[in-house]
């Protein structure tokens, strides 16, 4: 997997002071997207030992409240697995940071695939839907269009039901 880039101190992806993972490579291409040269499976850097240690490095300051995944896309075939590694490590360094993940899949498309899923029991939030410019709604916190949800994962797997993040 290839990397577009890592913010250290994010703070419009998720609540708080965060640490983002930019991943390489969608095939969404949704019209509009703000971060369209990462949809190239090629761009950026590759994932190597040495950005995984980066990214728990950067996540040691008190100050930082979570962790988020971002695209490109993490949930495409390609990158599943290293974000699920990923998220594996975040989680066993830092157990109760909030992980978030975005993604232009919606929660339906992804619950029942392996990796997926196994991606899903470990964050709490997913940002789901792919973005639509027609929807365009910048008053949204931590999301870019209307269709676009916050789920809180934990709550939905436990209910069955999508529970939608109070924010």
């Amino acid at each position: 997997m290839n990397y577009a880039t890592i913010k250290k101190t994010d703070v419009a992806n998720g609540p708080g002071v965060r640490v983002s993972l930019f991943v390489s490579g969608c095939r969404h291409a949704c019209k509009g997207c703000f971060n369209s040269e990462a949809w190239d499976f090629a761009y950026g850097e590759p994932f190597d030992d040495d950005t995984l240690e980066e990214i728990l490095i950067a996540l040691e300051p008190d100050y930082i409240e979570g962790f988020s995944v971002l695209g490109g896309e993490p949930f495409e075939p390609e990158n599943r697995e290293t974000v699920l590694n990923v998220i594996r490590a975040v989680k066993d360094k830092h157990p109760d940071m909030s992980i978030w993940c975005y993604s232009g899949f919606t929660f339906e498309q992804l619950k029942d695939t392996n990796v997926s899923k196994d991606i899903l029991a470990l964050i709490d939030v997913l940002v789901d839907g792919k973005f639509v410019e027609a929807k365009k709604n910048l008053r949204l916190k931590f999301r870019g269009s209307e269709n676009q949800r916050l789920i809180d994962v934990k709550k939905t797997l436990a209910s069955g039901e999508i529970q939608l993040l109070k924010i």
